[in-house]
């Protein structure tokens, strides 16, 4: 309980903390919410490749004196784009031309950063995050792609059910399947930029997986699905925060974890889902 009333009394005395705090809440929303979508479509993998993709277009963009969000989501776009050109126009599958994309990426944006050792900026943050150092302009960027993210996922919620669920019958209805794609592709990239200074590229995949898979676990319900992903995010994001401050660890790792210890209760003592349960239950036998 002491350690409690010290994070709250901490949490109401310094701001940097209310930004984290704040930064944290909105990056489990979004992720937690996305996720669902990710899961349910198989493309776990894809979201792993566009979260470590665009570690180069930060380096870009800090090389030009851009904004690192804009470079992220630009080389997230353009890797989302050229996994589905290579997959299109080749003989090689989807699976293995995002592992081909996103290590190449990755291991670009890795040199480019040993190539600019020695400067002022240490970009290393940008791999695992430090939810402590967000500021103020990060916070209302991190609210913004939030918003953008959101409405889009209300204004195009049917589109997106029909194609997630049956893409057969989305395409006999007219529905533009590949837009619909490429515009959640477009969403992953910017939910993942909101992430990079929460839980950095290396943790991003697991906030977009674990919240959504433990919801999956627990309800039958689409809609139900969403709002339990999105508030496992927030528990995540607000637990993984106190324990990051109270026992001074890293705060993206934390966050993480928490989400984890999640998914594995869940996993266990589902009602439904549950291993637990499950073996409690009586096998019915047809007479």
């Amino acid at each position: 309980m002491d350690n409690i009333t010290l994070f709250i009394d901490q949490l109401m005395r310094y701001p940097y903390l209310q930004n984290a705090m704040a930064a944290a809440v909105l990056v489990g929303v979004i992720c937690g919410v996305i996720g669902c979508y990710i899961i349910l479509r198989g493309m776990a993998l894809m979201g792993d490749a566009i979260s470590h993709a665009v570690l180069p277009g930060v380096v870009i963009a800090y090389m030009i004196g851009a904004s690192f969000f804009i470079g992220a989501v630009i080389t997230g776009v353009l890797t989302a784009l050229a996994i589905g050109y290579i997959s299109q126009n080749s003989r090689i599958k989807e699976d293995s031309a995002i592992g081909i994309m996103f290590t190449a990426m990755f291991a670009l944006g890795i040199v480019m950063i040993t190539g600019l050792q020695g400067t002022s900026v240490d970009l290393w943050h940008i791999l695992f995050g430090n939810v402590l150092a967000v500021s103020k302009v990060d916070l209302w960027i991190t609210l913004g792609i939030g918003i953008f993210v959101l409405i889009a996922v209300i204004i195009f919620y049917r589109p997106l059910l029909l194609s997630t669920f049956d893409e057969t019958m989305a395409k006999s209805s007219g529905l533009p399947v590949k837009f619909i794609h490429y515009m959640l592709m477009l969403l992953l990239s910017l939910v993942t930029v909101a992430s990079l200074q929460t839980v950095g590229i290396v943790l991003v995949v697991a906030m977009l997986i674990t919240p959504g898979a433990t919801a999956y676990l627990l309800t039958d319900r689409f809609p139900v699905m969403l709002i339990l992903s999105a508030l496992i995010g927030v528990i995540s994001a607000v637990a993984g925060l106190f324990f990051s401050v109270i026992y001074d660890v890293a705060s993206g790792a934390s966050i993480v974890l928490v989400a984890s210890v999640l998914f594995i209760l869940a996993l266990f003592f589902s009602p439904k889902q549950g291993i637990i349960p499950k073996l409690f239950r009586k096998p019915v036998y047809d007479s």
